[in-house]
């Protein structure tokens, strides 16, 4: 089952004591390389809409519930991180957060990943994927807080993609591990060697009251 290699690849990592000097949590190389692959979507999709003479960013009506007035000044990797270090959802709910993303996209090809959604977009997937992987987690108003927009919104986030999708978030483990070398592959690709299933080590303490 899923659930369970989503459990080895997080419960087998061992929490370094912090240290003064090093206070911030190491991100994992699955955020990074997530990243880098939407940042690259992102990238594509809005040179497609130049290429379209469209005039405004928010004339992209499909995903329009997801659009934001502008787009956000943090970067995806920045955003993953945040999510990643107030959240501590495991690693493996961003590559299924992915397989969320890459499913809508395969349904909805109409549909482009774009500045002022995809930080809405990763949030609401990241956030379903804990509820499915995950043991423990936080409610969606905790979700809403970490991610900057309302609980009112990101509840209506979360239905949306769910029909969407259709309301099939499940992942069996052949897809999640080929998720994973596609992520590997990636990797590699950028010139980097760590792989996903190598321990993760982070420091979960955290003031969140600095959120």
């Amino acid at each position: 089952m899923l659930a369970t290699t989503a459990r080895q690849y997080y419960e087998g990592q061992q929490q370094p004591e912090a240290e003064a000097s090093e206070p911030e949590a190491t991100t994992p190389r699955v955020l990074l390389m997530l990243a880098a692959i939407l940042e690259r979507q992102v990238a594509r999709n809005e040179l497609i809409l130049v290429e379209r003479s469209t005039n405004s960013l928010n004339e992209v009506i499909n995903l329009k519930v997801f659009n934001g007035v502008r787009a956000p000044n943090i970067s995806i990797a920045k955003y993953l991180d945040r999510l990643y270090k107030y959240t501590k959802c495991s690693p493996s709910c961003f590559v299924v957060a992915y397989v969320y993303i890459d499913r809508l996209i395969h349904r909805h090809p109409e549909l482009l990943l774009i500045s002022i959604n995809v930080h809405r977009l990763v949030l609401t997937s990241v956030m379903i994927a804990c509820k499915m992987l995950d043991d423990v987690q936080y409610n969606n108003a905790f979700y809403a807080k970490v991610g900057g927009i309302s609980n009112t919104e990101l509840n209506r986030l979360e239905l949306e993609l769910l029909f969407l999708l259709d309301f099939e978030v499940v992942v069996s483990s052949p897809v999640f591990q080929s998720y994973c070398w596609y992520l590997e592959k990636e990797d590699r690709r950028i010139n980097a060697t760590l792989r996903i299933d190598q321990p993760l080590a982070f420091d979960i303490k955290d003031d969140l009251n600095s959120i």
